[in-house]
């Protein structure tokens, strides 16, 4: 005898639950991989981030170091005149050409930051004892410099340049601890370092002469 094979109705609708049950579990689970990891920020919060991502220290820092700046170029471009040593000469050269994108570099930050730029603005009081050398301020370094020639130049001009550099490196240095721009911050470090490196080389051929 054949037997034909009927599948029980409560085993049809017990399958059909399941089925339903499991579409419904598949379609919530395609929901959740869509739905974001994590909130997103409100509106206005990645703007204000940027607002304040500067302070005090930072323009400080910017002002104070275009007007060092400035003081390097000079006291190297007279040393690429009047140096007596082609290693003098050749410094004052590496100096200059150092310090005028860091300027501009430091001139549109200001710009940015919505600031006036040193020269448009009163500088008494900014020539602190880092912006001296050997007691002199930059005019009187200069009346000096161009008054000497010869391997007195050299000497007097590696010595003041020497001090010139660790002005600035106490700037940078005291500025670390302060600022809250990451690019001012991470040239203030750059600073250090070459500045460093430079006056060991003036050192050394400071004692050669």
């Amino acid at each position: 005898m054949t037997y034909a094979r009927r599948v029980p109705r409560a085993a049809t609708a017990t399958a059909a639950s399941l089925l339903t049950l499991t579409l419904a579990a598949c379609g919530t689970a395609t929901v959740d991989e869509g739905a974001p990891t994590a909130p997103s920020p409100a509106p206005g919060a990645q703007d204000a981030v940027t607002a304040e991502a500067f302070n005090g220290a930072d323009t400080e820092f910017a002002e104070m170091m275009i007007v060092h700046h400035e003081g390097a170029i000079e006291m190297a471009e007279l040393a690429i005149e009047n140096a007596d040593s082609d290693e003098v000469r050749s410094l004052g050269h590496r100096i200059a050409a150092a310090r005028g994108p860091e300027i501009d570099m430091l001139t549109g930050w200001l710009g940015a930051w919505g600031q006036e730029l040193p020269g448009e603005m009163d500088m008494g009081g900014m020539d602190d004892g880092a912006m001296q050398m050997d007691t002199m301020d930059q005019e009187t370094v200069m009346a000096e410099l161009s008054g000497l020639s010869g391997s007195d130049f050299d000497r007097r001009f590696l010595e003041l340049m020497i001090e010139h550099h660790r002005g600035a490196i106490e700037m940078a240095e005291n500025y670390r601890g302060e600022g809250e721009d990451l690019e001012a911050l991470r040239l203030s470090g750059s600073i250090i370092d070459a500045q460093m490196a430079e006056s060991t080389e003036m050192g050394n051929l400071l004692r050669a002469l």
